[in-house]
């Protein structure tokens, strides 16, 4: 449940006001239309929240057709979209693309490598795993996508405090690593990469992923090289396991690092040979999935992180380091070892 003493309103000029005063801005809020496909166990409170209307509560069958027909639509919200069967699911995508919304989607972690991937990348979407009331918010907040609209706090409870520390820190890290992986140039990343600015809306898929070490090792392969790779692997695996041990003996989040732990999970896998799929990178990010899904996210928007289908099995992907990523956690691990 949401905090009581926290009233918060947003409009579209981005100030924030208390619940029942008027809106001075000159600019009349247009309200986002949000439909919800199936039956949510809960959904925030949209008072909180200015200018988002629910229109209507269709299900996953009929929804598709009813997004085609309406008049407009802005939001989507798919409840247990781990139930949807595939081809409902893709057929709602399609339809959300043709007409551009915004889609928040709640799934479980057992379901969420089958949804990740039935839902296309260039399709703006929200995931809730195991969320709360305050995810549920970031999600609305995030899909309506209103120019300038962030979130303040009339008193400061407990949830609006954690809107809004991770908004500005994934905003602050996100233009961190756009910087790191665009202007700066990580040695190795993909040929044509360029960074980017804050709106992610028009990404052009510039990177691509690399060569798949654990799909087959080459011909020439060295047995040297691969004994560097065992013990580098080792090594990380080793740093992974301190880090977790640290949670014996403080709290869990005084340590949060989601973005570091998922590099060095996933630079593990690559020395290892091993694929890494969504679910299984939200787990080593040792954070709220629905946290991790949104540094997933990030991280692949500024280039360190490239999606990878499974070649053997369509209904799911994997998540792998770019490879300016991996040449830097090379030379990173390589200047402890000096």
């Amino acid at each position: 449940m949401m905090d009581q003493r926290t009233q918060t309103r947003l409009d579209v000029s981005g100030m924030s006001l208390p619940t029942g005063w008027p809106v001075t801005s000159g600019r009349a809020a247009i309200p986002a239309r949000l439909l919800i496909v199936g039956s949510p166990t809960a959904i925030p409170d949209l008072s909180l929240v200015e200018g988002v209307r629910l229109v209507a509560t269709v299900p996953a069958k009929r929804a598709a057709g009813h997004v085609r027909q309406m008049i407009g639509v802005d939001m989507i919200w798919l409840a247990d979209a781990e139930t949807i069967e595939s081809e409902i699911l893709a057929d709602l995508c399609s339809a959300a693309a043709e007409r551009e919304c915004g889609l928040i989607c709640e799934t479980t972690l057992a379901g969420l490598d089958r949804v990740a991937a039935a839902i296309p990348e260039a399709l703006r979407t929200e995931y809730l795993v195991d969320a709360d009331a305050a995810d549920r918010l970031v999600a609305l907040a995030a899909a309506r996508r209103t120019p300038h609209m962030t979130v303040h706090d009339i008193a400061r409870g407990d949830a609006m405090e954690r809107i809004d520390q991770l908004q500005e820190e994934v905003a602050r890290i996100s233009r961190l690593l756009g910087d790191l992986a665009g202007q700066r140039g990580l040695s190795g990343t993909p040929t044509g990469f360029a960074g980017r600015g804050d709106d992610f809306a028009d990404y052009p898929e510039q990177v691509r992923s690399p060569p798949r070490d654990y799909a087959a090792i080459p011909r020439s392969f060295v047995p040297e090289e691969r004994m560097v790779d065992r013990q580098r692997a080792k090594a990380v695996r080793r740093m992974l396991r301190q880090r977790r041990m640290r949670e014996q003996y403080f709290p869990a989040d005084l340590f949060a690092d989601p973005a570091w732990d998922m590099l060095l999970d996933l630079y593990a896998a690559r020395l290892e040979r091993q694929p890494v799929s969504v679910s299984s990178l939200c787990i080593a990010a040792a954070v709220p999935a629905t946290t991790a899904l949104r540094w997933i996210k990030t991280m692949t928007d500024a280039g360190l992180f490239v999606r990878d289908a499974d070649p053997h099995d369509g209904r799911r992907i994997f998540i792998v380091l770019a490879e300016g990523a991996c040449d830097a956690l090379a030379r990173y691990f390589e200047a402890l070892e000096e």
